[in-house]
């Protein structure tokens, strides 16, 4: 079954800096879309999504563009998910400029590396209700105990879609489900989170022990949560290396959703991306 891959980082430092990769080791060397064609072999990826790399601060807009040129040369790349910063004055202008690309397909902006309180921000909140008024949809990147301010935020721009990355970024490693369980469950009870995307919950894991059958209690939840309908698929590459390959990724992915029918499985791993992102 073909898979559109919604969440694919690049990054080349040779154009752009990238500081936070600098901590983490495995990560602090370029990865590029040839890398990325190389370790997708045999995944049967027909479309993949970039998602915006966190790139310093004065490159935000120069990322998005560099990375619709490289589209037109590899096809592969169907849509742009590009940093902006809601908390910022030029929001609006900042939009603008990314609206003309083409491949524009949403918006991030990194939260569970910054302060809790950042998207409580009047400014912040004002500008991702804009985002409704523009038509696109936020990837929201929290880590666990961020999950109640997020469904604060998001209940306050009902006309703005949102995708939840990373099924809430949960300790997989630790195993704790609670109050995890209990905040998704609030989470997709917001009609304005469109998907809950399954991705990173792989890169959460133990690297050493890690299993389909570990895995499956977060799996198992956010498909009762979100249902098939509100599913997309992420392979979170390269950061899913830190534990596994792409194609260990999309393998365990396959024996998590073995149960499912045809039907639903083309959901998770297709046509909501399509709906969605409009790729």
């Amino acid at each position: 079954m073909k898979l559109v891959d919604t969440h694919l980082h690049l990054w080349d430092r040779r154009q752009f800096p990238y500081s936070w990769t600098e901590g983490v080791a495995p990560l602090s060397r370029d990865f590029l879309i040839t890398d990325y064609l190389e370790a997708a072999k045999g995944c049967g990826i027909s479309k993949a999504i970039f998602m915006e790399a966190d790139v310093d601060e004065p490159h935000l807009l120069d990322e998005a563009r560099a990375i619709q040129q490289l589209a037109e040369r590899y096809p592969i790349i169907g849509g742009i998910i590009a940093n902006a910063r809601p908390e910022q004055e030029g929001f609006a202008e900042h939009l603008d400029a990314l609206r003309r690309l083409p491949l524009l397909s949403g918006i991030r902006r990194v939260l569970h590396t910054q302060p809790d309180d950042l998207p409580t921000q009047p400014l912040f909140i004002e500008n991702l209700q804009l985002l409704g008024q523009y038509g696109l949809p936020f990837d929201y990147c929290a880590l666990p105990h961020q999950l109640k301010i997020a469904a604060e935020v998001i209940a306050q721009c009902p006309h703005t879609a949102f995708v939840l990355d990373h099924c809430g970024i949960p300790d997989v490693k630790g195993g704790t489900l609670d109050p995890w369980r209990e905040d998704m469950a609030r989470l997709a009870k917001l009609p304005n989170v469109l998907a809950c995307k399954v991705s990173g919950i792989v890169a959460y894991a133990d690297p050493a022990s890690w299993s389909v059958e570990t895995l499956r209690p977060w799996f198992d939840h956010v498909v009762e949560c979100f249902g098939w309908d509100r599913l997309v698929w992420g392979g979170d590459w390269p950061v899913c290396t830190l534990t596994a390959s792409l194609k260990e990724w999309v393998d365990a992915t396959a024996a998590l959703a073995a149960n499912a029918s045809d039907a639903e499985r083309a959901k998770l791993y297709r046509h909501n991306a399509e709906r969605i992102y409009a790729v």
